[in-house]
Formats: C-alpha cells, sequence, structure tokens
C-alpha cells in the first residue's frame, strides 16, 4: 500500500552551553544542594573553645544532627548560602533582617534530653556583637544537664537532679591541687592530653601551672605544687606517682557568691554551688518577687516575645500592667560545659529558650591539634569518627 511521505520538518539545533554557562549550572546546583542538606539533615562545626574538653577538644570537627530534635524553621531568610552573619571573610552582614518569620520546630526523632551534647544559639546579647536575630546569633555547644521542669542544684561540683545525683560524663574536667615539689614540665602533661598557650576566641587558655609560696625569712618562693586541669583518669594516674603527696579538688566554698553568676544579685551561689532553682517549662506559672525576679526576669524580658517588659528589683511591668504572677510560653533548658571551673555556661547567663536549639552533636569526623609535638601529630587519629557520648 502506497503512503505518503512525512514532510520533513526543520528542527533547530539546540546549542551547546557555553564552558562558563555549564560551570556557573554546576556551581549553583552545588549550592543549593549543600544548602538543603545543612538547613535540612546534619551540619558540620569545629570546636573554637575547651568549655567542653576532654569530651570534645579544640580542634574537633563534628557533625551536628538537625533530625534528631526536628529542624527549626529560619526566622531570618534573607541571607547569603552556606554563610552565619557575615559574609565570608568580611565583616559585611550576611543577612537582611527586612523579613522576619515566627519560628517553628519540625516533628524531630527525639526531644532533649538530659546529658544530650546539644548546638544551641547563645541566647543573651553578647558583648560587642549586633543585636542578631535568634537564627544567626553564635553558636555555642553545652551538655544538656536540666530540661524543662526539672529541680537543679550543683553542691560542692556534683549536680544534682530532681534530687538525685546526675552522673558526670567520664571525660569532664575539673581543677585540682596535685602536691608535689619535683619540677614538672610541658613535655610531661603533654603525655596526658594537658596542653598549654593554645588561642581561643575566650583568649589563651592555661591547662596547668605552678604554684608557690613566698618565704619571708629567706626572700625566696618555693614550689608547692601545681594547679592542673585533668580529668578523672588522669588523676587516677597522677595518683600513682610516689613523688605526688595528694591531689585535692579546687572548689569554691559554699555560700559564697561567685562573680558574674547567673541569679547572685538575690542569692549567694557560685561555680560550683548553685541552686536549687526549677528550669521554666510551657505553662508553667511562677509568683512574682525579689527571688523569682532575679532568676526569670531576663527570660520574661528577653525571650518570650513581649512587647515592653520593666523590670525593677521588687516588681515587672508587661505591656505597662504590673503583674503578681506569670506563665512562660515556651520550654527552656540548662546547659553545662563539660570542662566545669572553665566554661561560660547556664551557671553565668541563664536558659536556653528552646526555640534557639539548633540541633544534637553526633560525631567527630576529624580532630586537629592545635598545638601538636609535632606534624606528624597533628591529626588526632584516636578522635577520629568517634561517637559523642
Amino acid at each position: 500500500m502506497f503512503r505518503p511521505k512525512k514532510k520533513a520538518v526543520n528542527q533547530p539545533l539546540s546549542r551547546k552551553k557555553s564552558f562558563i554557562r555549564e560551570w556557573f549550572d554546576s556551581v549553583l546546583f552545588a549550592v543549593i544542594a549543600a544548602t538543603l542538606i545543612r538547613f535540612l539533615t546534619f551540619e558540620a562545626y569545629a570546636i573554637p573553645t575547651p568549655s567542653m574538653e576532654n569530651s570534645l577538644m579544640v580542634g574537633d570537627f563534628l557533625f551536628v544532627s538537625k533530625l534528631h530534635y526536628g529542624v527549626r524553621t529560619p526566622k531570618t531568610p534573607l541571607q547569603i548560602p552556606l554563610t552565619h552573619q557575615k559574609v565570608w571573610g568580611t565583616d559585611i552582614p550576611s543577612y537582611s533582617t527586612a523579613i522576619q518569620l515566627p519560628i517553628y520546630r519540625l516533628p524531630g526523632f527525639t526531644r532533649v534530653k538530659n546529658g544530650d551534647v546539644v548546638v544551641f544559639n547563645y541566647p543573651p546579647p553578647k558583648s560587642g556583637e549586633p543585636a542578631y536575630p535568634t537564627d544567626l546569633k553564635t553558636n555555642f555547644i553545652k551538655r544538656c544537664i536540666g530540661i524543662p521542669g526539672d529541680v537543679l542544684e550543683v553542691r560542692r561540683e556534683q549536680v544534682f537532679i530532681n534530687g538525685k545525683a546526675f552522673a558526670t560524663p567520664p571525660r569532664s574536667e575539673t581543677t585540682y591541687f596535685v602536691e608535689t615539689t619535683d619540677v614538672l614540665d610541658e613535655r610531661f602533661f603533654r603525655k596526658y592530653d594537658i596542653v598549654n598557650d593554645f588561642k581561643s576566641p575566650e583568649g589563651p587558655f592555661i591547662n596547668w601551672q605552678p604554684l608557690e609560696v613566698y618565704n619571708d625569712s629567706t626572700k625566696l618562693s618555693t614550689l608547692v605544687g601545681y594547679r592542673v586541669n585533668m580529668t578523672q583518669a588522669v588523676r587516677q594516674k597522677f595518683s600513682e606517682f610516689d613523688w605526688i603527696k595528694g591531689i585535692e579538688p579546687i572548689t569554691e566554698p559554699l555560700g559564697q557568691s561567685g562573680p558574674g553568676i547567673y541569679g547572685s544579685s538575690a542569692f549567694s551561689w557560685n561555680q560550683d554551688n548553685f541552686g536549687p532553682l526549677t528550669v521554666p517549662a510551657k505553662g508553667m506559672t511562677i509568683p512574682i518577687n525579689k527571688q523569682t525576679i532575679a532568676l526569670y526576669g531576663p527570660v520574661i524580658s528577653r525571650y518570650e516575645d513581649n512587647n515592653t517588659v520593666e523590670i525593677t528589683a521588687t516588681g515587672i511591668r508587661v505591656d505597662g500592667q504590673s503583674i503578681n504572677s506569670y506563665t512562660f510560653k515556651q520550654d527552656y533548658y540548662f546547659m553545662m560545659g563539660d570542662n566545669r571551673h572553665n566554661s561560660e555556661d547556664s551557671r553565668y547567663w541563664g536558659f536556653v529558650p528552646e526555640d534557639h536549639i539548633v540541633g544534637k552533636a553526633v560525631f567527630v569526623w576529624l580532630s586537629l591539634d592545635p598545638v601538636p609535638a609535632d606534624i606528624w601529630h597533628k591529626i588526632r587519629w584516636s578522635r577520629v569518627f568517634r561517637l559523642i557520648e
């Protein structure tokens, strides 16, 4: 059977993309993919300060899961992808506050629990920094000690939650007086990962230092021992040396106010003796008095989205009205560093609001020693791919 031939239709040939166009498309795809992964699943962080030693050390690089507690929707959507606060290598803000959205949290695998190592936005205004939106505040990492509704107390460094002793993290550090007249040097302390002089954003950090007493009669100073920041395991090793005469914790006395301690305007608390206090929970109501104003006044004024709050030593006015009680609008958490005597945490600036929680620290994927003995020991191989406990 005869079939007429179909008329050919001229199709324009597709033009091949230029090298620059292909490169641009590839970069754009990579940025979008990385931004989505960073926002929805995991984000990489580095440890810049020693506040979590020896659990987490300066130079540790870790992944933080946003899936565990649920992804937090952005408050500040107008920001350059893959940046935080500033454009890389400059002081130029990487965001615009022209649009500010309410923060919501998508469902997660679990809720923040006592003992979790958590990344969060540093809640109070940080000295010398702009007033960043909640989701662009400086990131901190600490261990969650108290969850909403807990009654927390620290007695001679031991933490108690709801009247029960809270297990001390096995790698946590505190300060001891090591009594000895033997001269110890950097090489000795380095064998136990006790090093000095590395720089952090909080300044030079000292893990060990000699202690001397001055003799008026001889006009000479005599070595009596060392102030050492170390773990319980290292303390046990030190106690086996016969030339060490004693090891005692350096603990602040009960009933003595410590400098900069949260709530110190109404209570004689310090870093080693703190509380008891109740961690605020959503829906919890407190009376307004001198003691509750000292503990919860900053919470009511900073984090509860009240329009205007006026606080005096004896009262609180919200939106122009004096109040006799207050009901919290969200949950809060109490965070502490595992390096108990070298951590800027909730003992100094108070509670962490739920909308400041970023995610759960999961594992260390790389660890670099900031002051290695030599180039061959730059990588701490024993910490690579270590789960965070």
